[in-house]
């Protein structure tokens, strides 16, 4: 047993603390970004469970791995950056491309039907979706944080847009041998 204490009492005024330093409100948008982030992780997690597809499972946690990355960019102040770089690892372009390879993979082996997809087909795509639909929150707040000049790396915006982008992907891969009926909504269940 160790004696590492879950918690410490100094978020109970409704502040947290930054990577590298500072202290801001809970309800900051610095802190909704990488909250949201946190929540795509969760439900990524969620995603990988219920799936029994181990090409899902693979590409889903490497994606949770990678969103901590995000989730520590987002978590350090723009003037802490360099320490950030230097300390941990921040997103590239390099992730980004593999994001975009990922894609192209199972694109190739997926019709999309020709109208919306409703999710629900299946517990694991349905997971997914909400994962996307978390990390497009995600997505927003940084989009909003980059906007106030609280972003450093760019990357960052298109890794968000590409990771959910991938998210849709995976849950049409998922539910790939299913009928378009399923998918769309217009079976009689």
């Amino acid at each position: 047993m160790t004696d590492l204490k879950i918690y410490t009492k100094y978020g109970d005024e409704g502040e947290t603390g930054l990577l590298y330093g500072g202290r801001i409100s809970k309800s900051d948008l610095r802190t909704e970004a990488y909250g949201t982030t946190d929540e795509a992780v969760s439900a990524l997690g969620l995603a990988r469970a219920l799936t029994g597809d181990p090409d899902v499972q693979r590409i889903v946690k490497r994606l949770q791995r990678e969103l901590f990355t995000v989730g520590a960019e987002l978590a350090t102040d723009r003037a802490e950056y360099a320490n950030l770089q230097r300390h941990f690892s921040v997103v590239t372009p390099d992730m980004t491309a593999a994001l975009e390879n990922d894609i192209d993979t199972l694109g190739a082996q997926v019709e999309l039907p020709r109208s919306f997809i409703i999710p629900g087909a299946t517990q694991a795509s349905s997971a997914l979706d909400l994962a996307r639909s978390i990390l497009r929150r995600a997505e927003r707040r940084a989009v909003q944080m980059n906007l106030e000049g609280m972003i450093e790396n760019p990357e960052l915006l298109r890794y968000l847009n590409r990771a959910s982008d991938l998210i849709f992907m995976l849950a049409r891969y998922q539910d790939r041998a299913l009928p378009f009926e399923r998918l769309t909504g217009d079976d009689p269940c």
